[in-house]
């Protein structure tokens, strides 16, 4: 959520930065303007009502000490509306806040000044390349294709027992599964992250507070009778463990991991783009977060970004990585990059992690700060990123690792999967 004082003090640059977008936003910077005038009005003159209630409420118990009664029950008559008046501006305050924060949760972040301009997918910018793509044998096969022909993942069973987006992983597929997870988390210990293992359901002020309430409610499962949500991704319970904290420059950098299990209910359209593993309703995840003083977050992006080519260079898969265009950005985030990795037998590109900065935009609504030396206060920057997405991960190992006499392993994981062949 953007600061009110930002948005007074850059409102011409947030207008033109949000074109990238496609965002028309000056009538909406305006009203969150005009409703912060009249809050800050509403404001003052129920601090001056309280304050000369407080003053008489102070001046009535003197004339009680020294017998002027009637004087007394004058000013307590005043008193009396005074409160009644101050009642009314409390309520009104309360209402201005209200609407204030409802538009102010209508607004996305302010686009960083790299990313690209542009409407959808089409328009990002790849910014790296690197890994060759491998020649399949003729008769080569798409995922879904072979995980039936091998028997690892069954999704009619899945169907059977949940419905369409929640496959069955079985044998080898399931020790696939498994090793990559730990493959997964293993690289990020050993890159200074703390594992954190965590609850897979999340109350809404911490939907709210990582931006995923009320901007995609529709797309998350909701538990009505208990108002809880499934977690689209390990980012919400995980950046909310720091919700409501002041921090001090000592506990920085603050580097998260964790693997969980991630719930979403748009699944897309129907099609080969989105069979199999392409897209799921539910799917597993290691994800990383960091919190960051803000003049270090870029740096720790870039980190990131390393990271994950890490994996995927010990992965021996073919990649790319797009930064977002302004109309393909994240609601929360301020400057995206995809990874996608190549699916040779599909013939195109699949994305497997997205890792964002969304500077001071989620920790503005989780009230997260820190300190400084010299005792200000400051909001940290948040950012997250997919390290990684297993399903299509797995996807490529499965297409791209494919020969006549079965699939092959990567080497990284075969100490983890206990064979080196899914035959």
């Amino acid at each position: 959520m953007l600061q009110v004082s930002n948005i007074r003090a850059n409102k011409e640059v947030y207008i033109a930065a949000f074109k990238k977008r496609n965002f028309e936003a000056e009538t909406i910077l305006n009203d969150v303007l005009s409703l912060d005038e009249s809050r800050r009005s509403t404001q003052s003159q129920l601090d001056e009502t309280l304050a000369e209630s407080n003053q008489l409420s102070k001046e009535i118990g003197m004339l009680f000490k020294t017998g002027e009664t009637q004087k007394a029950g004058i000013l307590k008559e005043k008193t009396a509306r005074l409160k009644e008046s101050s009642k009314l501006l409390s309520e009104e305050l309360n209402t201005i806040t209200a609407k204030l924060d409802a538009l102010l949760y209508t607004i996305p972040n302010v686009p960083h000044q790299s990313v690209p301009a542009g409407v959808n997918e089409e328009d990002n910018e790849e910014v790296f390349k690197e890994g060759e793509i491998p020649v399949l044998a003729e008769g080569s096969l798409p995922h879904w294709e072979l995980a039936k022909k091998y028997d690892i993942i069954d999704f009619e069973l899945g169907n059977k027992v949940t419905g369409a987006g929640f496959p069955v992983y079985k044998g080898k597929g399931a020790r696939l599964q498994r090793a990559l997870i730990t493959y997964f988390l293993n690289k990020a210990a050993e890159a200074g992250y703390t594992e954190y293992q965590l609850p897979l359901l999340v109350n809404e002020a911490s939907g709210i507070a990582t931006g995923q309430l009320p901007d995609k409610e529709g797309q998350m499962y909701h538990v009505t009778e208990d108002d809880l949500y499934l977690i689209p991704t390990a980012e919400v319970p995980m950046t909310n463990l720091f919700r409501d904290r002041m921090l001090t420059e000592s506990d920085f950098p603050i580097t998260c991991t964790g693997y969980t299990p991630c719930f979403r209910r748009e699944a897309g359209s129907y099609g080969a783009h989105v069979r199999g593993l392409n897209r799921l309703h539910q799917f597993d995840k290691v994800e990383l977060v960091r919190i960051e003083k803000p003049e270090n977050s870029f740096e720790a992006l870039d980190g990131m970004v390393d990271h994950i080519k890490g994996i995927l260079r010990d992965l021996k898969l073919p990649y790319r990585i797009l930064r977002l265009c302004g109309g393909d950005l994240g609601f929360t985030s301020a400057l995206t990059f995809d990874f996608e990795v190549f699916s040779t037998a599909q013939d195109r590109w699949l994305e497997i992690s997205s890792v964002s900065n969304f500077e001071t935009f989620q920790a503005n609504r989780l009230k997260l700060r820190y300190k400084d030396k010299d005792g200000n206060k400051h909001l940290v920057h948040t950012l997250n990123g997919s390290a990684l997405a297993l399903p299509r991960v797995l996807a490529g190992i499965l297409e791209n690792y494919q020969t006549p006499e079965g699939i092959m392993i990567p080497e990284v994981l075969v100490p983890l999967t206990g064979f080196d062949r899914i035959d």
